[in-house]
């Protein structure tokens, strides 16, 4: 059975600020070791319950941030970027299911760290009429694959909002968020277990899991954090704006939206 994990940062035991996810500050260099160990224990935890491969997607900005040395030696590691499936890379690779690691809530929502993909570009996201933060996207997008979500870490936010597009699905509350970047953490030790245990429940429960399915065409309608993004973002000659700072686009699947949604983000550093 391959399994992939698929690990973010905003979701990881005490990690609460800006500082601790951007890199080149002291503060993000503990809070990438955090991350490791939340993923090795993943990766430990589908081994226990009976993986025979393991792949790890490092799937927080630029996408190479845990050090390859921290890692449980026994899984791949899935680095850099630009990749066409982003932040579930190796869902092509025949894995039979996905574990999201370090999640958070999506944007204007009320969780530790809550943004969608781009916390400067995206105010909200909406795949045929329902709004999605990364995991109900990236979901969608294993489940376009046929790879059902079979766990998911973050803080009591990230799980509420995600509970009911993946009922099946493995949940780990790591901490409880009491603001934006405050909130009540596990101990990284406890967390780490909790995190083992879970994937490792998850793959005995596998068989009940189902792929988060979207079918196409997708209708994807996006607010942005300012008008002048939306100003930007309609250059592109099939997007259609609809607000001050909304825009509208169809696509012919899961993917398709996904991947533009992803070139978006990418032009959007033209404001910064």
């Amino acid at each position: 059975m391959k399994i992939l994990i698929s690990v973010d940062i905003e979701g990881v035991a005490g990690v609460y600020h800006p500082e601790q996810v951007r890199a080149g500050n002291a503060e993000y260099e503990n809070a990438r070791r955090l991350m490791a160990a939340e993923a090795s224990a993943a990766v430990a935890g589908a081994f226990d319950g009976g993986a025979t491969e393991v792949y790890v997607n490092d799937s927080h900005g630029g996408f190479r941030n845990m050090p390859p040395d921290l890692l449980d030696e026994r899984a791949q590691v899935i680095q850099g970027k630009p990749r066409y499936l982003s932040m579930v890379s190796g869902v092509e690779l025949g894995v039979d299911g996905v574990c999201f690691v370090g999640y958070h809530s999506r944007a204007q929502g009320r969780g530790i760290l809550a943004h969608t993909i781009n916390s400067f570009a995206f105010a909200r996201i909406e795949l045929n009429g329902r709004e999605l933060g990364e995991a109900g996207l990236y979901g969608a997008l294993a489940g376009a694959y046929g790879v059902p979500v079979l766990m998911a870490s973050g803080d009591d936010v990230f799980i509420d909002e995600n509970r009911p597009l993946f009922p099946h699905t493995r949940f780990v509350q790591t901490k409880r968020a009491t603001g934006m970047n405050s909130g009540i953490s596990l101990s990284p030790t406890q967390s780490c277990a909790a995190i083992r245990d879970g994937v490792r429940d998850a793959m005995a429960l596998g068989a009940k899991a189902r792929p988060f399915i979207i079918e196409g065409p997708v209708q994807v309608r996006l607010q942005t954090q300012t008008p002048a993004q939306a100003d930007l973002f309609c250059q592109w000659p099939t997007l259609e704006r609809t607000g001050g700072d909304e825009l509208h686009f169809t696509a012919p699947d899961t993917e398709a939206a996904v991947r533009m949604i992803n070139c978006l983000s990418a032009m959007s550093s033209l404001l910064r």
